[in-house]
């Protein structure tokens, strides 16, 4: 894998026409997220699907991708194939699909301005792993003065016996929680924030290809991956508004031309979700 260090400088015209309809785009701001489906074509999803297996059959890449165990058969699965962060920074598609126009268009009319592009991750999700408790995405990345947007492809099918995503429709009209204890059994994360009083988490069923976009300050997470012969591979990408004046400083963000930006640090967050097999900080 080589550093890659020249993405493509996309068309941004202001005139180009957005790509979802005002419906979609009204339950968007009703409920905090939307599944465009087939977004991605489904040969992609699995071709880039086979890409990250064969990534992480070749071993450690310190920062990114650091398993504890090359046996497919190890007691906890994440030990095998824990996520890819910030895949973009090292593998040329994860970029190419980062900066992407069919996901960056939704993005920026959800936002109603041009995003910032911000992180990447890979989740492999193997059979018997756990899953990430209920969780907010701006706890970690503390966009300021306002939130983060995520864009999380399905790369496989994605549904409740393989720990699909589930979202808390609403809670994007809400604050940060303060996070409690997750349950160690279930979750590999630490933090878990229980939807509050009348909410409750619905699930988001998705086939490979479909991309659900949600607001960073929704609740959303998911349960162990039950099967014993279904991985749960999902793309991640996150994005900030242009207009943001602060994020915090794990997040190497950029123009959709590509132009770095050295924004200002907020105070706070961290990587999106503390492991409880590192020490919290």
């Amino acid at each position: 894998m080589s550093h890659y260090t020249e993405p493509p400088v996309l068309d941004l015209a202001p005139d180009r026409p957005g790509p979802l309809t005002r419906e979609a785009v009204t339950a968007f701001d009703d409920q905090g997220f939307h599944i465009q489906r087939g977004l991605i074509s489904r040969a992609e999803a699995e071709s880039l699907a086979e890409e990250f297996m064969q990534i992480a059959s070749g071993g450690p890449i310190p920062g990114h991708f650091e398993p504890r165990s090359s046996d497919p058969g190890a007691a906890d699965p994440l030990h095998t194939y824990p996520r890819i962060m910030h895949p973009h920074l090292v593998h040329r598609r994860s970029m190419d699909y980062l900066l992407d126009i069919r996901i960056t268009d939704v993005v920026a009319q959800l936002l109603g301005e041009e995003p910032l592009a911000c992180q990447t991750m890979l989740y492999f999700k193997p059979p018997g792993a756990r899953g990430q408790s209920l969780h907010q995405d701006n706890f970690y990345l503390r966009v300021e003065p306002s939130t983060c947007i995520a864009a999380w492809v399905a790369l496989d099918i994605v549904d409740r016996d393989n720990g699909g995503l589930q979202v808390v429709p609403g809670t994007h009209r809400m604050e940060i929680f303060c996070p409690e204890e997750a349950d160690e059994s279930t979750s590999f994360t630490r933090e878990h924030v229980p939807p509050p009083p009348g909410l409750e988490a619905v699930p988001a069923d998705m086939e490979p290809g479909d991309v659900l976009f949600f607001n960073g300050q929704v609740v959303h997470g998911s349960g162990p991956n039950t099967t014993t012969d279904r991985f749960r591979r999902s793309f991640i990408c996150h994005y900030a508004p242009g207009s943001t004046r602060r994020i915090h400083g794990g997040y190497p963000t950029a123009r959709l031309s590509g132009q770095r930006l050295q924004l200002p640090e907020a105070e706070g967050g961290g990587p999106c979700g503390t492991e409880f097999d590192v020490a919290p900080h």
